[in-house]
């Protein structure tokens, strides 16, 4: 057993852990206990972070100032926006962008000299990168827009407060609430790349920012954080094609299409955050009376569970086959997805960083050697 391989780290148990908790089979997700459905349609991110890193909702006295402090960290430093400048004029993926500016935040770290295994003081740090990421991303898209970079408010809420930095203008409720779901939607599941990824690295000790950094590193990758992106870039391209979108999917599949926002590592079965982000994008499509994004989404859906049976081959929609649909109809450019996936996820990432060093052990797996043994040295010259 002991040399058995198990490529991807798949199937072996590498850690515990009471945030959350996936019945595949069933197409279940818990946070510490809740199911997503109560608190999507009732906990704001705010409620679902504190949940997350303090194991318990909070009171509403704890949340007034758990919200306080998180509004009063949003700013970033003039270095950081003359950093975004650059990297805009060099025409950086926002993505990467993300990163770099995520790591040039320890500059101004007011804990940097903090023990590493003061989790208060790690948990602090969490708090302002989390605080920050909206307001760089919100930063960076204008930037590249030729806008003057928006000032964060502190009189709103972490998403309605990202809208209003990214357009200008605050938010109407129904957009604020659906970007709100959407954030609690993806702000953790179980031990995913990008957050196995940010716990390697706090194993060794390194800080907070070092561990987020990695984790944005790991979610950038296109078999990870990017489907949400390629699902919408599908469903523009079919209705640009002026052809009828269940004819283009069949003739793509028959072309070797792999559909995007179709399958997942865990779920066998429809992904219960589909479930709930398929009904914000109807909602949101019936608000604004352009509904077509949730109806080609909805057909195509049921055109290859109904007459491709992808659900008896095991496949089913996952959270990115939809999400794609929300942030287009919030406005949002395709390439700024992954980066606000990120906005939600480090929630996740930084409560499975505390939690796994308040019992901390260097993760080192082992790799099979299959190369060469016993071979003769060569001098340079003989080669």
């Amino acid at each position: 057993m002991a040399d058995e391989l198990h490529k991807g780290l798949e199937g072996v148990l590498v850690a515990e852990s009471s945030l959350s908790y996936i019945d595949g089979d069933e197409g279940k997700l818990v946070y510490r206990g809740y199911t997503i459905e109560d608190l999507a349609e009732n906990a704001s991110y705010e409620e679902v972070l504190y949940l997350l890193w303090h194991d318990e909702l909070p009171t509403r006295e704890e949340l007034d100032e758990f919200e306080s402090e998180m509004a009063a960290e949003r700013d970033i430093d003039d270095a950081v926006v003359d950093l975004l400048r650059d990297l805009v004029n060099a025409d950086e993926a926002p993505m990467n962008a993300l990163r770099t500016a995520v790591s040039q935040l320890s500059a101004f770290e007011p804990e940097a000299d903090a023990d590493p295994e003061d989790l208060d003081a790690s948990l602090r740090k969490g708090r302002r990168i989390t605080a920050k990421i909206p307001t760089i991303l919100a930063a960076y898209d204008r930037l590249r827009r030729g806008e003057d970079v928006v000032e964060p408010r502190e009189d709103l809420g972490h998403a309605a407060n990202f809208l209003y930095m990214f357009t200008g203008e605050e938010p109407d409720d129904v957009a604020a609430e659906t970007f709100d779901m959407a954030l609690t939607l993806h702000a953790d599941h179980g031990l995913n790349a990008s957050t196995f990824t940010s716990m390697v690295i706090a194993s060794t000790l390194a800080d907070m920012y070092s561990s987020v950094t990695g984790g944005i590193g790991a979610l950038s990758g296109s078999l990870h954080g990017g489907a949400n992106q390629d699902v919408m870039e599908l469903l523009v391209e079919v209705e640009e094609s002026g052809k009828d979108p269940l004819k283009w999917v069949d003739d793509a599949i028959a072309d070797g299409l792999r559909v995007p926002g179709w399958g997942h590592r865990v779920y066998n079965v429809k992904d219960p955050r589909a479930v709930i982000l398929e009904r914000k994008s109807k909602d949101l499509g019936e608000a604004s009376g352009a509904k077509k994004w949730y109806d080609i989404a909805h057909d195509i859906e049921q055109y290859l569970i109904e007459e491709k049976n992808f659900d008896e081959k095991g496949l089913a929609p996952n959270v990115d086959f939809y999400s794609g649909t929300v942030y287009y109809q919030l406005g949002i450019p395709l390439d700024l997805y992954t980066p606000i996936f990120a906005m939600s996820r480090v929630g996740g990432w930084v409560g499975h960083v505390l939690e796994y060093q308040e019992d901390n052990r260097l993760i080192r797996p082992r790799g099979r050697y299959i190369g060469d043994e016993d071979n003769d040295w060569t001098p340079i010259d003989e080669r």
